[in-house]
């Protein structure tokens, strides 16, 4: 019988020795080599690290909030069409985010006084809702960025422009179509 207090750096190496071999001991009966377990590792981090990205750039998860006066005024038409936004709430040169009568949301924009522009909010790289910055519409998912006076490329993975959408202005009232 041994001794508690010997060393025990022996019986280490003899469990080592035994699972190099596939026989069992502290390392367990298959024996695994170093790359095959780091090649698991990596795959489990792409597995998780992959759904992140896509759960990213899922539309169901994006949050937009109605202009001043936005998506649930009613506009001065007497058709019963929801304004979009007032005129007067979209900054020249830049760009709001609302929601069109579906909740689908949409980018404002006024390029110069007056004039108004509506293009989806919609990234047509992956999906993603882009934000208005200035006189840019940036996604936040993969950084394109695009024009925010007509919808057009500036920068990014993004493959084409947004997709315009067709609105009209009846005193001072944005109304879709």
């Amino acid at each position: 019988m041994r001794d508690a207090n010997l060393d025990t750096s022996n019986i280490y190496e003899t469990e080592r020795a035994e699972a190099s071999r596939g026989l069992g001991g502290a390392m367990g009966a298959a024996s695994l080599s170093r790359r095959t377990v780091l090649r698991g590792a990596g795959v489990a981090a792409l597995a998780v690290g992959g759904a992140g990205v896509l759960a990213a750039c899922g539309s169901s998860g994006s949050t937009t909030t109605p202009a001043a006066g936005g998506a649930s005024s009613a506009g001065g038409t007497g058709s019963g069409t929801a304004s979009l936004a007032k005129v007067d709430a979209i900054p020249v040169g830049g760009a709001i985010l609302v929601k069109d009568a579906a909740g689908k949301p949409v980018i404002l924009s006024q390029p110069t006084a007056g004039t108004v522009v509506a293009m989806t909010a919609i990234c047509t790289h992956q999906g993603c809702t882009v934000a208005p910055a200035g006189a840019q519409l940036v996604c936040p998912c993969h950084g394109s960025v695009y024009k925010s006076a007509d919808g057009s490329n500036v920068s990014g993975p993004a493959p084409k422009p947004l997709a315009a959408v067709t609105v009209h202005v009846v005193n001072g009232e944005v109304l879709p179509g």
